[in-house]
C-alpha cells in the first residue's frame, strides 16, 4: 500500500452522524477485511440476549421502528471519510464508503414480541461491511428500547394482569437526550399512559402524550399556597391539578385543595367539570397518606378527586402499597427507577458472527466457543418458532435451520436448551406454530409497515394476558421459558463445538 497525506481532521462538536455511532474496532477489522478482497462477502449475525432484566421470566423486544430508519439512511460523509483517513483507514476503503448504502435483509422479531434468552431478537445478513459496521447502533437501539419497554411493563402492571396508569417523568433522570426521548416511547409501549417529555410527543404525536402540571417552585413562587392554587385554577380551571406536598400536606395542602374546590363550585355551580380533578403527593409515607387523603376527601364530600403518587416509586413499592396497605392510586409519576431500569440497568444484547456465505449459495456456520459452554454462540443461519398449547399460551419457542420446514401438525425431536433438564431430548407435537423472525428490510428495501403506537401497545398487552404462562410473569422464581433446538441445529452445534474446542458442549 503506497503512502499518501492525511489530510487533519477539525473536531466539531455539533457534527452527527448515527453511522459513527460505532465502536472503532468495527472500522480496523472492515478495513482489513476489505484490503483482503472480502468486501462482498455475505455475512449472517444474530443479536440475541442470554438472561431476562432482573431475573424475569420474559423480555419485550423493541427498538425494531428506530432500527429501519438508521439502515435505510445509512450512509458516510466527507467529513466522516476525513476523519477515517486521519485515523488510519486505507484510502480504499474510505473511496469505497463513499457511496455505500445499506443493501442487506434484516430479520426480526415484531417490535413488542415478548422474547426469550438465546432466541434471536434480530438477524442481519449483509455484506460484510454492512454487518460488521452497524453492531454499535444495533446493539445500542434494541438493548436500550428492549429494557425500558420490558420494565414498563412491570411497572404498568401489565405483567401483573393489574394495569395501573402510570405516568413517565424520568427524561430528568435519564442518562442523555436520546435516552429520555427513547425512553418515553418504549415507556408508553410498555404501558404507561404518558410522558413528561414534550419533544416525545413532538415526535412521534398524541399516541405519546405529554402530561404533567405544576411543580414545588410554582407553589412556593406566590405569597402563598392558596395564592398559587387559585392562580393555577383561574389558568386551567378544566385541568386542576395540584400538587399537596411543598410546605405540609394535611395542614396545608389539603385544607386548601378543599377551599380552593369549594370556591370553583360557588364559581362554577352548573359546571362539573371545573373542579379540583387530582391532587399528588411526593413525598413522606405515600400508603399512610394515600389513606388519610381519601378518607378527608371523601367525608368532605370530594370523593372525585383522584390521588397520584410520585417520589422514586417502581413496581415492587407501588405492590407494596396496594396488596400490604390496600392503597391504591388512582395514577402514578415514576421517574428514575423507569427511565433507566434502575434495579438492572443493562439488557445484555449480544450480536454474533453465526455463518459466512460461500460461493454456491450454501452457508458455512460460524461459532464462538469460549470456555464457558453457557457462551457458546449457536451457528448457523437460524429461524425461530413459537409452538403454542391448547391454551393458546405460548409453550416454547424452537430454532430451527433457516430452510427446515416446520409446520403445524408434525412431530420433530428437539434438545432443550435447559441446563437442570435431566433427558434435554423431547418429541414434540406442533400444534399452532408462527416464525418469529418476519422480514424488515430485504435487499436493502423496507418491507414491513410499522403498526400506530396504540396497536403495538395493544399487541404487547395480548401476548401478557392470553398467549404468555402466567408462572411466567411471576417476579419471584419464575418459570422459565422452553426454549429447543432441532435435531438439525442441535448436532451442527455440538459438531462444530468438538471440532474448534476439542470437547462436548
Amino acid at each position: 500500500m503506497s503512502k499518501y497525506t492525511v489530510e487533519p481532521y477539525v473536531p466539531d462538536e455539533d457534527y452527527d452522524n448515527p453511522a459513527m455511532v460505532t465502536d472503532f474496532y468495527e472500522f480496523t477489522m472492515a478495513n482489513s477485511l476489505f484490503l483482503h478482497g472480502y468486501q462482498d462477502t455475505v455475512m449472517v449475525f444474530d443479536m440475541f440476549f442470554r438472561e431476562n432484566p432482573d431475573h424475569m421470566g420474559y423480555s419485550i423486544s423493541g427498538g425494531q421502528r428506530k432500527l429501519v430508519k438508521f439502515l435505510k439512511e445509512y450512509h458516510f460523509t466527507e467529513r466522516d471519510l476525513t476523519w477515517l483517513r486521519y485515523k488510519g483507514m486505507s484510502p480504499e476503503f474510505c473511496e469505497y464508503l463513499r457511496s455505500y448504502r445499506w443493501k442487506g435483509d434484516l430479520y426480526a422479531l415484531k417490535e413488542g414480541t415478548v422474547c426469550y434468552p438465546q432466541v434471536p431478537m434480530v438477524r442481519v445478513e449483509c455484506d460484510m461491511v454492512g454487518a460488521i459496521l452497524i453492531e454499535t447502533y444495533l446493539l445500542q437501539t434494541m438493548n436500550f428500547h428492549s429494557l425500558i419497554t420490558t420494565k414498563a411493563t412491570r411497572i404498568s402492571g401489565l405483567a401483573t394482569h393489574t394495569p395501573r396508569s402510570v405516568m413517565e417523568f424520568g427524561t430528568r433522570r435519564a442518562q442523555g437526550e436520546s435516552a429520555g426521548n427513547d425512553g418515553a416511547y418504549s415507556a408508553v409501549l410498555g404501558g404507561c399512559v404518558g410522558t413528561a417529555n414534550c419533544l416525545a410527543e413532538m415526535k412521534w404525536g398524541p399516541e405519546i402524550k405529554a402530561v404533567g402540571t405544576i411543580a414545588h417552585s410554582y407553589v412556593e413562587f406566590f405569597p402563598s399556597e392558596l395564592e398559587a392554587f387559585r392562580a393555577y385554577a383561574e389558568t386551567y380551571p378544566d385541568n386542576v391539578s395540584l400538587l399537596l406536598d411543598t410546605y405540609n400536606i394535611f395542614e396545608s395542602g389539603l385544607p386548601n385543595l378543599i377551599r380552593l374546590d369549594d370556591e370553583l363550585i360557588a364559581k362554577y355551580p352548573n359546571d362539573p367539570n371545573r373542579r379540583v380533578k387530582s391532587a399528588r403527593i411526593d413525598s413522606g409515607d405515600l400508603a399512610r397518606g394515600y389513606k388519610k387523603l381519601r378518607k378527608a376527601l371523601d367525608k368532605a364530600g370530594k370523593s372525585y378527586v383522584k390521588l397520584i403518587a410520585s417520589n422514586s416509586l417502581d413496581e415492587h413499592k407501588m405492590a407494596n402499597m396496594e396488596l400490604y396497605e390496600d392503597a391504591h392510586f388512582d395514577s402514578y409519576g415514576v421517574g428514575e427507577k423507569l427511565i433507566t431500569s434502575a434495579t438492572d440497568p443493562v439488557f445484555g444484547g449480544v450480536y454474533k458472527l453465526v455463518a459466512v456465505k460461500r460461493k454456491d449459495g450454501t452457508y458455512e456456520p460460524k461459532m464462538k466457543c469460549s470456555d464457558s459452554p453457557s457462551k457458546a454462540v449457536i451457528p448457523g443461519k437460524l429461524m425461530a418458532w413459537r409452538m403454542f398449547d391448547a391454551d393458546d399460551k405460548a409453550q416454547c419457542d424452537i430454532l430451527s435451520a433457516w430452510d427446515e420446514k416446520i409446520e403445524a401438525g408434525q412431530d420433530i425431536t428437539v434438545l432443550s436448551l435447559d441446563p437442570d433438564e435431566f433427558d434435554p431430548w423431547k418429541k414434540l407435537h406442533l400444534t399452532r406454530i408462527e416464525p418469529l423472525l418476519v422480514p424488515h428490510i430485504l435487499q436493502g428495501e423496507q418491507v414491513i409497515e410499522f403498526p400506530s403506537i396504540t396497536q403495538t401497545k395493544a399487541y404487547i398487552k395480548d401476548q401478557l394476558e392470553n398467549h404468555t404462562w402466567e408462572s411466567e410473569l411471576r417476579s419471584e422464581f419464575p418459570h422459565v421459558h422452553y426454549v429447543d433446538l432441532t435435531m438439525t441445529v442441535a448436532r451442527n452445534r455440538e459438531e462444530l463445538y468438538r471440532k474448534l474446542h476439542g470437547g462436548r458442549i
